[in-house]
């Protein structure tokens, strides 16, 4: 059975623009390889009901993280990632 959450992984990608986005929004300074590792585990230990569809987006809040991820439903590139706010 594939779940939304297996295509996102399976399919996930980024563009150049996006890890320096993720790196100003989340104060770091990781490399690519690094933000891409991290958020593929933030995402497989996200509980599926924290897999949100709104528009052409999915959004994919992990609390334990801090971090909701923004994902195009069309073509699963990373768009932004942002700290909750608590």
């Amino acid at each position: 059975m594939n779940t939304i959450k297996t295509e996102i992984l399976d399919k996930l990608c980024y563009t150049d623009l996006v890890y320096q986005r993720i790196n100003k929004k989340l104060k770091t300074n990781f490399s690519n390889d690094h933000i891409e590792s991290m958020l593929a585990a933030i995402l497989k230990e996200t509980e599926l009901n924290c897999f949100k569809k709104t528009g052409k987006n999915f959004y994919v809040s992990n609390e334990i993280n801090n971090i909701r991820i923004t994902i195009n439903s069309y073509t699963f590139r990373v768009i932004t990632v942002d700290r909750i706010v608590k």
